[in-house]
């Protein structure tokens, strides 16, 4: 069993390419370089995406099954952050050579949607500490805003898991970015942890920040936009 703030699973790997393996819309993403990583594309991958897409899931199975699919892009975005070898024994007084998971590391998230990715992250590292940024987007104008940021004093020395589950413009996360670096956190001390991803903001998220790892789920025209209010609540409809 895993310690307190030590994630646990497997490497990332690149998707299958074929175009029989891609649904319709569906966009692989090594055209967008190594930086740009998507999380294999299993069955259970694939019916959680499918459930969260679907008008006719219900709110209470929404929130349950978004939460899995958090859950799974956080724990591989926690294997992008820095290990280093330890020794430790066992209780039979052996040694065992292993890994220690560093420290200096913290989350941000873009609220409001970002917030739902709060809980999964805090449960795999405790005492992580997670910062705000809030953006008001206009999609009409093309534009967003930084309305307000609350960050860690020492960010500018911590590893950044950036927290946004849907990107169609990329507009709130450029902003995002532009925030960190100007509290002095180096682009690539930044992990963005995502669900869904249109190609374009991909594009764009991947030109003006080379050095910023994404990691995502899925990358596709359509994105499922209501996945804010849906998760909240706040769309107003009887489910």
């Amino acid at each position: 069993m895993a310690s307190v703030g030590e994630p646990v699973n497997g490497p990332v790997s690149t998707p299958d390419p074929s175009p029989s393996s891609s649904p319709v819309g569906q966009v692989h993403g090594q055209a967008l370089g190594s930086k740009f990583k998507v999380l294999p594309r299993t069955d259970q991958i694939h019916e959680l995406q499918t459930l969260i897409r679907s008008a006719e899931t219900s709110r209470s199975n929404f929130k349950f099954v978004a939460d899995r699919l958090i859950r799974m892009v956080i724990e591989e975005g926690l294997n992008q952050l820095p290990y280093s070898e330890v020794e430790v024994v066992t209780p039979t007084g052996k040694p065992y050579q292993g890994l220690k998971y560093e420290k200096g590391n913290c989350g941000v998230s873009i609220v409001r949607s970002g917030e739902a990715m709060e809980k999964a992250l805090q449960e795999c590292c405790r005492s992580m500490r997670i910062g705000k940024i809030l953006v008001d987007s206009e999609p009409e104008k093309n534009d967003a805003r930084v309305v307000f940021a609350k960050l860690p004093s020492d960010i500018a020395k911590r590893k950044v898991l950036l927290l946004y589950p849907i990107m169609s413009s990329g507009n709130k996360v450029c902003q995002a970015m532009k925030v960190l670096k100007d509290h002095g956190v180096p682009e690539s001390h930044v992990f963005l942890i995502n669900l869904f991803c249109t190609p374009e903001a991909g594009e764009r998220i991947v030109g003006e920040f080379p050095a910023l790892t994404i990691l995502t789920t899925e990358v596709h025209h359509v994105t499922p936009n209501h996945f804010g209010q849906k998760y909240f609540g706040t769309d107003q409809t009887d489910y």
